[in-house]
């Protein structure tokens, strides 16, 4: 049983080194975040939502979040930032016509495509949405097309006073760029949102987003005031009917049927007093004037008919 002889142990039998650490595989992280919705992780149906930090969901999986928030367990570590559907942009998605397993579990193609270059949305390159209408592009196919219509292009055949009005314009925002989908207006500073960003950049994205958020009004103020207002004590008719409209009223039937009740009610004890006999009366109360108190009856109550 060991000890013979028979087998020399080697260092590998002895010594056991700590095992490796387990690596995610990158390949399957991708698909996830471009195949499958961040919150509910069943695949991306439409309507399909993004968020301010790029995150992609789908539309039913928000609704049930924002209806119940423990709905998902990890729901407030994964979206905890959405207040409600103002806080997401519904997408408009260019589907992949070349898509060939639409029905499976795990498709292997990309159910949506850049409308400018075709390319398909599946992590292998950045894509981008516009956060005024929703449309979503490559940002290589959305910087292509940008550059090809933009200003500076044609700049060298403006005069100096149009130049610097169109710079002027540009400066203070208001000649905007148009969607190359829709048409639709939007700053490229500003309105261009990327989709599933990395670490670095959702980091950025979020500390833009909390500005955002802490420059806009506080809610409720004019309504608060507007209540402050109507509270006022104010002289005239209108004070009047104000403090007339706040006193409870009686129905008048209601009164009515109550002082019958209390009237037949004192009838009814008029009566039986009446015809009570002078053994029942002397029970409750003396026969002449008011009965003398003995150290039994001495601060007590006692009750008369």
């Amino acid at each position: 049983m060991g000890n013979d002889g028979g087998s020399i142990p080697d260092r590998r039998d002895l010594v056991r080194n700590k095992p490796k650490a387990e690596q995610a595989d990158k390949a399957n992280q991708t698909r996830a975040r471009w195949f499958f919705c961040a919150l509910s992780k069943r695949p991306l149906q439409e309507p399909v939502v993004s968020c301010a930090l790029g995150k992609l969901y789908n539309k039913d999986s928000i609704l049930e979040y924002l209806l119940d928030r423990s709905a998902y367990g990890d729901g407030e570590d994964i979206c905890g930032h959405i207040r409600s559907l103002k806080d997401v942009k519904t997408l408009r998605l260019a589907h992949n016509t070349s898509k060939t397993s639409a029905g499976d579990a795990v498709p292997d193609r990309a159910a949506f495509v850049c409308p400018l270059n075709i390319k398909e949305m599946n992590g292998s390159q950045p894509f981008v949405y516009l956060s005024t209408c929703g449309c979503v592009f490559s940002q290589a196919g959305l910087k292509a097309v940008s550059s090809t219509a933009s200003p500076d292009s044609e700049e060298g055949n403006l005069d100096n006073s149009e130049r610097s009005k169109l710079s002027e314009r540009n400066h203070h925002g208001t000649e905007l760029e148009l969607c190359p989908q829709c048409g639709v207006k939007y700053d490229r500073g500003s309105d261009v949102v990327m989709l599933n960003p990395s670490v670095e950049q959702e980091e950025k994205m979020r500390e833009a987003m909390e500005l955002k958020r802490a420059s806009e009004p506080a809610k409720g103020k004019g309504k608060k005031r507007k209540a402050h207002v109507d509270t006022v004590d104010i002289e005239g008719p209108v004070a009047k009917k104000t403090h007339t409209s706040l006193v409870p009223s009686t129905n008048p039937s209601m009164a009515a049927a109550s002082r019958a009740v209390t009237n037949s009610l004192a009838e009814e004890e008029a009566k039986r007093k009446a015809t009570m006999s002078d053994a029942v009366k002397s029970l409750y109360g003396p026969k002449g004037g008011r009965k003398k108190e003995t150290f039994m009856t001495m601060g007590t109550f006692t009750r008369y008919a």
